[in-house]
C-alpha cells in the first residue's frame, strides 16, 4: 500500500502534547523507512493553541481536515492559561467538536500492565500480573448529552439542576456490535454492564444487548453485570473480565477505575471510533488518556508511552497493520523490562538515586523515545 493511500492527522494540542507527539514522529519515520509504513501526513491546531492562534478551540478547516482523514492522532488539550476563557471557546470543546462531528461513538480504552511495571499498581501484584482488559465506552449519548437539561429556580426559592439520560435501540446496538467483533480477536467474552435494576435506559440496553448477541454473535460469551457490581470487582478480580461495554457516564468512570489497575496514566492509550461507511473505514481518533499536564509541560519530564500506544492503536484498528503494531508494544515492553522510567513509573515516589540503586533507569521524554526506536532497531 502506497503511503498516498493513508491520510494522518496529527493535532498535537497544548501542555506536553507537543513533546509526546514529537517522539511519536520518531516511530512514524521508523516505521516508514524500515516497514514502508508511511502517511500523507498534514498537521493543525486544537485546543488553546487554536485559541489563541484563531480565537476558537478548532478552526473549520481543521475540522475539515479531521474529516477527511483516514486517523486523527491527538495529543492534548488545556492548562490553566485558558480557564478564564468563555465556555464555549474553551480548549476542550475542540476535542468535544472532533467527537461530534465524526460521529465517534465507540471509545476504546485499554488497561494492560506489563510484567515490568506490576509494582507499579495500587494493587497486590497477584490481582494485576498480566491483565490485559478492554473498556468500550459509549461515547456520543446518554446523560452527557440528553435533553433537557439545565437549572431552574423554583416557586419555593430553591434551585433544581436535571440532565437526562436517554439512549435509542440503535445506539446501543452500535456500540454493543463494536464490543462483540472486537471480543472476536480476543478472548471472545462481553460484559454489558448498566444499571437495568434501577434505570429504563439500563433495561433497554440489556434488552438490545442480549437481542443483538442472539441474532448475530452467539459465539461470542456474553454476561452482564449492574456498573456499581463491576465496579468492585474492577478492584477485586479484574481476570474475569476481557471486553466490557457499559454507557457514557458509567465508562468514564469505570475506565478511569481501571486504568489505575496499571499504575499510571502515562501508559494508557485510547482509541474512538465511528461507524463503518461503505467501503468499511470508519473515522478515528487516538488519543492518551492523560491530561496536558501543566505543571511539567516543557521540562522534559512527560511519558511519551501512552502517546505511541495510541499510534499503535492506530496501525491496529485503523489500518489492519496488526503485526507493525505487535512490534511498537513489544519495543515497548521491552524498554520497560530493561529498567527504562519516566519519573511517573518510578515507582513509590523515589528520587533517580535510588532508582538508580533499583537498577532502574530514570529518563525524560526525549531519552524514552530514543530507546524506543533503539529497540526498535534491535528486534528488527
Amino acid at each position: 500500500m502506497a503511503s498516498s493511500n493513508r491520510s494522518l492527522l496529527v493535532l498535537p494540542g497544548d501542555g506536553i502534547g507537543p513533546e509526546v507527539m514529537n517522539e511519536v514522529r520518531k516511530v512514524i519515520a521508523w516505521m516508514g523507512k524500515k516497514r514502508a509504513v508511511g502517511f500523507d501526513i498534514a498537521e493543525d491546531l486544537v485546543g488553546g493553541s487554536s485559541l489563541d492562534a484563531h480565537d476558537t478551540p478548532l478552526t473549520d478547516a481543521a475540522m475539515a481536515k479531521a474529516l477527511q482523514a483516514d486517523a486523527v492522532l491527538f495529543g492534548s488539550v488545556g492548562g490553566p492559561k485558558w480557564d478564564t476563557a468563555d465556555f464555549t471557546k474553551k480548549p476542550e470543546r475542540g476535542l468535544l467538536r472532533l467527537r461530534k462531528e465524526m460521529d465517534l461513538f465507540a471509545n476504546l480504552r485499554p488497561a494492560k500492565v506489563f510484567d515490568a511495571l506490576v509494582d507499579a499498581s495500587s494493587l497486590k501484584p497477584e490481582i494485576v500480573r498480566g491483565l490485559d482488559i478492554m473498556i468500550i465506552r459509549e461515547l456520543t449519548s446518554g446523560v452527557y448529552f440528553g435533553e433537557p437539561r439545565g437549572i431552574v429556580d423554583l416557586p419555593d426559592g430553591q434551585r433544581m439542576g436535571f440532565d437526562t439520560q436517554r439512549y435509542t435501540s440503535g445506539e446501543i446496538r452500535r456500540v454493543c456490535a463494536v464490543a462483540f467483533e472486537l471480543a472476536r480477536k480476543r478472548k471472545n467474552k462481553v460484559c454489558s454492564s448498566e444499571k437495568a435494576n434501577v434505570m429504563h435506559t439500563g433495561v433497554l440496553w440489556r434488552q438490545e444487548a442480549t437481542k443483538l448477541h442472539a441474532e448475530s454473535y452467539k459465539d461470542v460469551t456474553l454476561e452482564h453485570m449492574y456498573a456499581d457490581a463491576l465496579a468492585m470487582q474492577l478492584v477485586r478480580w479484574p481476570h474475569q473480565f476481557d471486553v466490557i461495554v457499559t454507557d457514557n457516564l458509567f465508562g468514564d468512570i469505570l475506565s478511569d477505575e481501571a486504568s489505575m489497575l496499571t499504575g499510571s496514566l502515562g501508559m494508557l492509550p485510547s482509541a474512538s471510533l465511528g461507524a463503518p461507511d461503505a467501503t468499511g473505514r470508519r473515522k478515528a481518533l487516538y488519543e492518551p488518556i492523560h491530561g496536558s499536564a501543566p505543571d511539567i509541560a516543557g521540562k522534559g519530564l512527560a511519558n511519551p508511552i501512552a502517546e505511541t500506544l495510541s499510534y499503535a492503536m492506530m496501525l491496529r484498528y485503523s489500518f489492519d497493520l496488526g503485526t507493525e503494531a505487535d512490534i511498537v508494544e513489544k519495543a515497548i515492553e521491552n524498554v520497560l523490562a530493561a529498567g527504562y522510567r519516566t519519573g511517573d513509573i518510578l515507582g513509590g515516589g523515589i528520587d533517580a538515586k535510588a532508582a538508580i540503586a533499583k537498577g532502574l533507569k530514570p529518563v525524560g521524554t526525549q531519552e524514552m523515545g530514543d530507546a524506543i526506536v533503539k529497540e526498535l532497531d534491535r528486534m528488527v
